[in-house]
C-alpha cells in the first residue's frame, strides 16, 4: 500500500525530515468552491491544484467532461506547483481520496515515481492531530520536472467496445442501471461493464479498505485484463489507486461515459450486472 498511499502520521513524520511536495486537490461534482475551501484550511506547505483547469483538458462531447491534459500543459502546471525532479509528491483532499487520485494518476501515468495518496484526506489529517494553516501560501519556487506520458495504460472507446477482460463501472449502482443521470445526455452503461461504485473501496472512516479485503473485492468481478471508466475519468483513478493497492494493474478509459453517451454510434445498456 505504500507505493500508492500515505497515512497521516507517516506523513507528519515525515514532513519533518524531508522534502514533500504537497497538493490540495480539494473538487467535487456541483462544488465550485474548492479555492476558497483551501483558503480555510490547508496542510501547510499545501498549493491548491484546481482539477478542471490543471487536471483536465477543456470539456468537449466528443472527448468527454475531463479529457487528458495536453502533457506540456500539465508540466508547466507541475512546475507552477513547485515539483523538482525526484520530489516526493503527496495529494490530498477531503472525500476519501476521490478528486485527489485523479492528480495521484496523471503524475504516474507522466512519468513521477513517487506519488501517494494521503489515506482519508484532511478528516485523517486533523484527527491525528495534523495543523491546518488559512491564507494564501506563497508561490513556490518554480520547479523543473520533465514530464513524459505512457507510464499508466489508457484504453480509448474502440478499445472498450471490444474489451475481452473486466470493464470497471465506478459510478454510483443507481447511475449504472440507468435509473438516473444527473449530467449526461444518456442513462446507462457500457454493455459487458459490471458495477463497482468507487465509494466502495472505502471503509467507514474513508481510508481505503486493507489490501487483501480490495482483492476480495475485485476478485469477485472476474479474471482477466482490467479497465475502470466512471462519469469523465475522476473517480475511475480512485478505482486505478485501489486496484493497484490490490496489486492488480487497470487501464483507465479517461472519455469514459461523458464521452460514450455522446456518441450515437455506441450502444447503452440498463441490465443489472
Amino acid at each position: 500500500m505504500s507505493a500508492v498511499l500515505i497515512s497521516a502520521g507517516d506523513l507528519r513524520q515525515a514532513l519533518a525530515d524531508k522534502r514533500f511536495r504537497l497538493l490540495d486537490v480539494r473538487w467535487a461534482l456541483g462544488d465550485p468552491d474548492g479555492p476558497q475551501h483551501y483558503l480555510d484550511g490547508h496542510i501547510p506547505g499545501a498549493v491548491f491544484v484546481d482539477l478542471e483547469t490543471e487536471l483536465a483538458a477543456p470539456p468537449s462531447p466528443a472527448r468527454g467532461r475531463h479529457p487528458l491534459p495536453d502533457i506540456g500543459q500539465l508540466e508547466k502546471c507541475a512546475r507552477s506547483w513547485g515539483i523538482r525532479t525526484g520530489d516526493p509528491v503527496v495529494v490530498y483532499d477531503a472525500t476519501g481520496g476521490m478528486a485527489a487520485a485523479r492528480a495521484w494518476w496523471l503524475l504516474r501515468w507522466a512519468g513521477l515515481d513517487d506519488v501517494r495518496i494521503l489515506d482519508g484526506g484532511l478528516p485523517a489529517w486533523t484527527s491525528e492531530g495534523g495543523e491546518l494553516v488559512s491564507g494564501a501560501e506563497p508561490d513556490p519556487e518554480p520547479g523543473d520536472v520533465e514530464l513524459r506520458p505512457g507510464r499508466l495504460p489508457v484504453v480509448d472507446a474502440d478499445a472498450v467496445a471490444k474489451w475481452k477482460g473486466v470493464l470497471l463501472d465506478a459510478r454510483a449502482g443507481e447511475r449504472y442501471r440507468g435509473e438516473v443521470e444527473p449530467v449526461d445526455p444518456k442513462a446507462g452503461h457500457i454493455p459487458g461493464a459490471v458495477s463497482a461504485p468507487t465509494a466502495e473501496n472505502l471503509d467507514a472512516d474513508g481510508r481505503f479498505r486493507d489490501a487483501a479485503e480490495l482483492r476480495e473485492r475485485f476478485a469477485g468481478f472476474g479474471s482477466g485484463p482490467v479497465a475502470v471508466y466512471c462519469g469523465s475519468g475522476v473517480t475511475a483513478a480512485h478505482q486505478v489507486a485501489a486496484l493497484a493497492v490490490a496489486g492488480v494493474e487497470a487501464a483507465l478509459y479517461p472519455g469514459s461515459w461523458s464521452q460514450w453517451s455522446n456518441d450515437p454510434k455506441r450502444p447503452v445498456a440498463t441490465d443489472a450486472q
